[in-house]
């Protein structure tokens, strides 16, 4: 046991210490950097972040192989540490089944974790409903990838901001209050979408309207999941400036969620690569998308479309772009590094340790969990 102890009900609710007062009227609390120069306050950590699920039948074995009616664990995300700052944003890139939206989901404290520590202003926070739980979500709001699927549909919007309102237990007049949501995301005039169904509002809106149910627990975090890959091509830009523009007037620490590399690049103030549950780099956003280190962020950034990139089928620009075959299984994953089977630089270490994190020394804070950069003793 450590001397860090688990946040309860009370500790939740209550607020961070004395601040300076941000542009949104957000607390904002900045605190020394080892260069000495100031950086903005850690709202949400998750520090060694680990969950497994139990497939099959049968008692559970942890660590079992499945033999004998044992259980298998499916290793969504192990070993995972990330900050989340006051109003900065922080993207998770990753191909589908990387685990992205299973970390989401268990700093929102909606799945139990396996393994490590949610710390909250610096407090490790363990909830599983009740006042508890609330008082959480008050302060850590999360949107979800299909906002058609995260709004009843028998429900207007009226229904859905005012039912928010009052759970996170606001005080004044409501028709004001969800008037201020609705224009705060930019459906305006408030008048022509209050009484709408969902099935009525184009994606675009219907995702706006969710991050107007999230904003009304005036929340200091916010968990945003795929956020606009489900809409089309034209309004995801208008989103994500919406979602900035929050970020910058409300000083929110974003959490983004996205396979695109590129919106990351755009949006993000840092960028973190996930693969097959693990984190394999990070740093600035600018540094991880021009001058990537580990060979899977590489494959990321080229397998996206550029026009100035032209290259004749089946050419590519370096042994790193030679990578086949698909992401292994989390139920039985590879020894060492998780990308070893698909790697062209695999060296023999690879395939047997799992690769620390190596400061690549380029720029301040990019790292990349990768053997290759290992300096010699």
């Amino acid at each position: 046991m450590t001397d860090e102890h688990v946040l309860d009900a009370q500790a939740v609710q209550g607020q961070p210490g004395p601040a300076a007062v941000g542009s949104g009227g957000a607390p904002v609390v900045v605190t020394p950097s080892a260069a000495g120069v100031t950086a903005p306050e850690v709202v949400l950590e998750a520090v060694g972040l680990t969950k497994h699920f139990f497939v099959g039948r049968g008692p559970v074995r942890r660590g079992g192989t499945g033999m004998g009616g044992m259980r298998r664990s499916l290793k969504a995300v192990d070993d995972v540490s990330l900050e989340l700052r006051r109003g900065r944003v922080t993207a998770l890139v990753g191909e589908s089944g990387s685990g992205k939206s299973t970390v989401a989901r268990l700093l929102a404290q909606l799945y139990p974790r396996t393994g490590g520590d949610i710390r909250l202003h610096g407090d490790v926070v363990n909830v599983h409903g009740g006042k508890a739980f609330r008082a959480y979500c008050r302060r850590v709001q999360m949107t979800f990838q299909d906002p058609f699927a995260s709004l009843n549909p028998v429900h207007t919007v009226r229904y859905h901001l005012t039912r928010a309102l009052k759970i996170h237990g606001h005080r004044g007049s409501l028709e004001q209050a969800l008037r201020d949501l609705l224009m705060r995301v930019q459906l305006t005039p408030p008048d022509r979408y209050i009484g709408k169904f969902p099935h009525e509002l184009s994606g675009g809106q219907r995702q706006r309207v969710a991050i107007a149910r999230a904003l009304g627990a005036h929340p200091e975090v916010l968990l945003a999941d795929e956020p606009v890959s489900m809409l089309d091509v034209s309004i995801r830009l208008g989103v994500l400036n919406l979602l900035r523009d929050l970020k910058e007037r409300l000083q929110l620490a974003i959490l983004y969620i996205t396979h695109d590399i590129a919106s990351a690049r755009y949006f993000a103030d840092e960028t973190l690569v996930m693969y097959a549950g693990r984190m394999v780099e990070g740093g600035d956003s600018e540094t991880v998308t021009q001058l990537p280190a580990h060979p899977y962020t590489r494959l990321l950034i080229d397998s996206a479309p550029d026009p100035d990139r032209l290259l004749p089928v089946g050419v590519g620009s370096g042994p790193e772009t030679d990578a086949a075959g698909e992401p292994p299984s989390l139920i039985d994953p590879p020894s060492g590094c998780r990308f070893h089977p698909r790697c062209p630089l695999a060296l023999e270490r690879c395939k047997s340790l799992s690769p620390p994190r190596f400061d690549i020394g380029d720029r301040p804070g990019h790292w990349a969990a990768c053997w290759l950069y290992e300096e010699p003793a």
